[in-house]
């Protein structure tokens, strides 16, 4: 037994000896090169070009659906081409809505290269809606598009809650701004709740959310456009100013009020003779007044988000990792967060961190008031639009909160007449 336990022990130190032999350590210093390896890659400029093309045309096609054929069906068609190209096919990405953030980022910092795609998908839309309304919302946005063809019946929500509530599109747009421009998040497309829907995974609270706002949508009309779209807030201002606004009919308006009860948005004013019966210069001091408040309320919007901003800092995460390592130093625990820790395997250096980290600072402390401002300056802005009063006789499109889908069109006697 010891004979053959020596020779299997001979064996293996042989059999180890000719392995060194036949797989010998690599020579660094052979000389020897290493061809290129070439990966064949999506061409994902082609695919962009691609996509603003299909948006132009969408965009065409919406203009004359909404101010020619005045055809409803026309828009559903659109919508469906759009919640299955730029909605399940493109994933929802690039799209108008999320390159506010790349704008914002790219305005803030000269270093950043912006896409010219990118910025043509963001202005595209809102060139279109200076001339012809809110087109781009009526089916060509996947998101709309996608509640709008999920709706059956709208409840309609109270007035006074509609106006509370249309403040949030822009306070989501001033903190949108706010993390785009300090290098800190892109909140649109983190908290896109119907990412996860055209993708097919993700987030599971996103995903939930998300399927929570289509079961609302089948019974209010288009919940995230009204109460939470940023890029709608901005839609809607320039809405405002469009060459053409978007009409219900042609004929004279009957007041036979079938329109105002069909709109699932509230965006069909009554008729009203407030401004007649209302005293005389009530009305234009109550304007004043709220002139005079817009100031204030812009000011303290931009003084309140800036005593924040070193908390609203937090989110980024340079200031949270020494934010991090400050903690740890005053616990002196032993138990380290891995940031901590990956920090200091890397051999960071803490006085590097702090003034990067005081740099970021002062770019909160920048974009805090500017994004407070706008805050404040929207809500003022909102009371101020409510404080005006006028006359109308027929029911009328408000070109703000319209979204172009054309409801109203079929539900119209004098549209059927003809």
């Amino acid at each position: 037994m010891k004979r053959l336990a020596s020779i299997s022990v001979l064996l293996m130190l042989k059999a180890r000896a000719f392995a060194v032999a036949r797989f010998p350590k690599p020579d660094f210093h052979s000389g020897y090169q290493y061809p290129d390896i070439v990966h064949t890659v999506p061409n994902e400029t082609f695919w962009s070009w691609m996509d603003l093309g299909i948006l132009t045309l969408m965009l065409l096609a919406a203009v004359w659906a909404v101010h020619r054929a005045k055809s409803r069906r026309i828009i559903l068609g659109i919508s469906l081409v759009s919640v299955l190209y730029f909605g399940f096919y493109r994933s929802g990405c690039v799209c108008s809505l999320g390159s506010i953030q790349n704008v914002a980022l790219a305005i803030a910092d000269p270093g950043y290269h912006l896409p010219l795609v990118v910025l043509l998908l963001f202005l595209l839309p809102l060139a279109f809606a200076l001339f012809a309304g809110r087109v781009f919302c009526a089916g060509v946005c996947p998101i709309g598009a996608l509640q709008e063809l999920v709706n059956v019946r709208n409840f309609r929500i109270s007035r006074p809650v509609t106006v509370a509530l249309g403040v949030i599109p822009w306070i989501y747009l001033a903190f949108a701004i706010l993390y785009a421009a300090t290098r800190s998040q892109f909140i649109i497309c983190r908290f896109d709740p119907f990412i996860g829907i055209f993708r097919m995974g993700g987030d599971i609270g996103m995903i939930v959310f998300g399927v929570l706002l289509l079961l609302l949508a089948v019974f209010v009309g288009r919940p995230f456009c009204q109460f939470l779209c940023p890029y709608g807030a901005l839609l809607g201002l320039f809405s405002r100013f469009s060459a053409r606004k978007v009409e219900i009919t042609s004929p004279e308006c009957i007041n036979c009020s079938l329109c105002h009860h069909a709109c699932p948005v509230d965006a069909i004013r009554p008729p009203s003779r407030s401004s007649r019966e209302e005293a005389a210069g009530k009305g234009i001091k109550r304007v004043l007044l709220y002139l005079c408040v817009l100031p204030l309320l812009t000011v303290g919007g931009a003084l309140l988000l800036d005593s924040q901003h070193d908390s609203l800092s937090l989110a980024n995460k340079q200031v949270r990792l020494l934010h991090l390592l400050q903690t740890q130093e005053e616990t002196a625990t032993l138990q380290m967060a891995p940031e901590v820790e990956a920090f200091h395997e890397m051999g960071g250096d803490v006085q590097v961190l702090e003034e990067q980290v005081g740099h970021i600072r002062q770019q909160f402390h920048l974009w805090s008031l500017l994004a407070g401002g706008l805050i404040g300056f929207s809500v003022g802005c909102r009371l101020l639009r409510l404080s005006v009063k006028r006359t109308r006789k027929t029911y009328e499109i408000d070109p703000v909160a319209c979204v172009a889908c054309g409801k109203c069109w079929s539900y119209c006697p004098q549209n059927k007449s003809r």
